[in-house]
């Protein structure tokens, strides 16, 4: 599976001069809604609609533009008749999210004080 490109070409990205892969993917998880379009494709696929739905109503072209952003990075794809899923690497992704996802549930259970 070739590299994507904003990582292989060392184009600059937001934040970094550079383009080094770290920063390319901190750059395209840090847009609007793309976290949460992987979140919501980990348990199943969803077609534009339900994710448009999951996503709290989120603007149809913002969505539109993440989802093929993502597609293009290698993260999600869209399989006819089933709608848009997270590929291999898009759940590997989303599995090493989990550590943080589990951090933020013992985060928000904290004392303030």
């Amino acid at each position: 599976m070739p590299k994507p490109a904003s990582v292989t070409k060392k184009r600059a990205v937001r934040g970094s001069r550079t383009g080094r892969p770290i920063m390319a993917l901190l750059d395209l998880l840090g847009r609007r809604w793309s976290l949460r379009i992987i979140w919501e494709l980990r348990e199943a696929s969803l077609t534009s609609r339900a994710l448009r739905t999951a996503c709290d109503e989120a603007s149809p072209t913002i969505l539109q533009t993440r989802l093929t952003e993502l597609r293009e990075a290698g993260f999600v794809e869209l399989v006819a008749g089933d709608g848009y899923r997270l590929t291999e690497l898009g759940k590997e992704l989303q599995e090493n999210f989990l550590a943080v996802h589990h951090f933020a549930e013992r985060w928000s259970k904290r004392g303030t004080g």
